[in-house]
């Protein structure tokens, strides 16, 4: 099949060019289709040359040639900026307007303001330079310079419009990088385009600034639509696509996860399914961590994979706590069964946790997740209220894979007042088990109970526990209190049934 409109054959018909970046590529599910002409669009600083150059970079390692035209920078500046990700450009055409325009001039040294250049006279320049060297990829940075030597949009419009039937039939495909001169883009620039990437990046109000890519257009091709977070390192850009539920696999086992503790397996119904989501909540300082922690030692201790993803507290400090209740950390940690990761919400945005948490399960073959907590999630948020997408995604991707995942949510003061609703995300949790301070003759302590469980009957009772040496100990069921609704319960009934030091 040919496209009616150039005569040449659709990018359907061949293999996609891919742009060597990993997440982008699976966004663009293989990559760009190919002799198209595409805008990628993006403020300053965006990430719009890094992208240029791994384009050309990905078609020299698969045998394709490449030339890099530069309106603003010189050639210079360009190696040097590859240099800083350890790139050579060697084997990729450089072409320099600077350079070009002033060949035969009595001012060989001079960079010309691109006003006192004729757009015209530009244009053949550059277009003898790919004809000379018959490229298979282009990158044209940057049209900002085109617009300014075009003085208006409608002279602009007819030159971009020949640019693009000049590559008709030459089998090559181009990138066009664009600053973007308003919030909304060049509209007209983007209907000539066959396809448009979009950079962004957004400044926090504390940490570093966000990234994302989007993927506004793709002419015939389908694409993974939306905002996906990416990140700038030395070595090039790393995109982190949004995650897909995919196709539904069976947990590697039928039995159920449990803690190591009889009486607490019996509070959830016999321990937790897998590719079910638990949420532990409670206020601060009533064992949610540790709960945690004894699940993933527990998992652990069958030959499981477990992977603690910390947002509140150091790793260093989990494994002094666990040292401190004599819980043994260190073994599973040294034979690569359990992972603690710091994670710096400052640091990181939700697409990249979310790529790290879908990396440990189809990687390293990670069967349960600890998430502590959501708070800390939540201060990784662009905004509030995208937590409980972020989160029901995530979730939704880890029960199609059977992996079990718990997750921990601070409560608001010492007696576990909500947090908000943007952080209330018990509803999307298959089971939530709640941590909570009670009072009995004018002493605090602790009771565990379960307010909620799809998939299987559970206890309806309370249970007093206490965090002793060897983790979490869980006492027999009670029943006499009263305020239980209220959030702050007070037990009424005879000292025998509660638990004592060491019992």
């Amino acid at each position: 099949m040919t496209d009616r409109a150039t005569g040449v054959a659709t990018g359907r018909e061949l293999a996609p060019a891919g742009v060597g970046i990993a997440g982008l590529d699976e966004i663009l599910r293989g990559g760009l289709p190919r002799n198209r002409l595409f805008v990628i669009d993006g403020v300053p600083g965006t990430g719009k040359t890094t992208l240029a150059l791994q384009f050309l970079l990905e078609g020299r390692a698969r045998g394709e040639r490449g030339l890099y035209v530069t309106l603003s920078e010189t050639s210079e500046e360009l190696r040097a900026s590859a240099a800083s990700h350890g790139w050579s450009l060697d084997g990729i055409e450089i072409v320099e307007l600077s350079a070009l325009t002033s060949e035969g001039t009595d001012e060989a040294y001079t960079l010309f303001h691109p006003a006192e250049v004729e757009l015209q006279q530009t244009v053949e320049v550059v277009l003898s330079e790919i004809e000379r060297h018959a490229p298979q990829r282009v990158a044209f940075d940057s049209l900002s310079e085109m617009r300014m030597l075009a003085r208006d949009s409608l002279r602009f419009r007819r030159q971009i419009l020949a640019l693009k039937q000049f590559f008709v039939g030459r089998e090559c495909t181009v990138l066009l990088l664009d600053d973007r001169a308003n919030p909304d883009g060049d509209l007209q620039l983007h209907s000539l385009a066959h396809g448009v990437i979009v950079l962004e990046h957004l400044a926090m109000d504390y940490g570093a600034e966000r990234r994302r890519i989007q993927v506004m257009k793709l002419r015939g091709a389908r694409f993974s639509g939306g905002y996906h977070d990416f990140r700038i390192r030395t070595g090039g850009i790393e995109v982190y696509p949004r995650i897909q539920r995919g196709t539904l696999r069976k947990p590697s086992s039928d039995a159920p996860v449990q803690s190591g503790s009889r009486e607490l397996d019996a509070l959830v119904g016999g321990g937790l399914e897998r590719g079910t989501s638990t949420l532990l909540t409670g206020a601060a300082g009533t064992g949610k961590s540790v709960l945690a922690m004894q699940f993933a030692l527990a998992a652990a201790a069958r030959g499981e994979q477990a992977r603690v993803f910390m947002f509140d507290e150091r790793v260093t400090t989990a494994m002094v706590r666990a040292e401190g209740l004599g819980l043994d950390i260190h073994t599973p940690i040294a034979e690569g069964r359990l992972v603690l990761c710091q994670i710096e919400p400052t640091e990181m945005s939700p697409g990249e946790f979310a790529h790290q948490v879908v990396h440990a399960v189809e990687e390293e073959g990670v069967s349960l997740v600890i998430i502590d907590s959501i708070n800390g999630l939540l201060q990784a948020m662009p905004t509030e209220r995208l937590l409980g997408v972020q989160v029901h995604e995530l979730l939704s991707y880890l029960a199609t894979r059977g992996v079990t995942v718990i997750m921990t949510l601070v409560q608001r003061g010492i007696f576990g007042a909500p947090v908000s609703e943007a952080a209330e995300v018990s509803y999307l949790a298959d089971t939530v088990v709640l941590l909570r301070y009670f009072e009995h003759a004018g002493t605090v302590r602790r009771a565990i109970s379960v307010v909620k469980k799809r998939s299987g009957a559970h206890e309806q009772t309370i249970r007093e526990f206490r965090i002793e040496v060897g983790g979490l100990r869980v006492g027999e069921p009670l029943t006499q209190f009263r305020g239980v609704l209220t959030g702050n319960p007070e037990y009424l009934g005879q000292a025998d049934p509660l638990m004592a030091d060491g019992g």
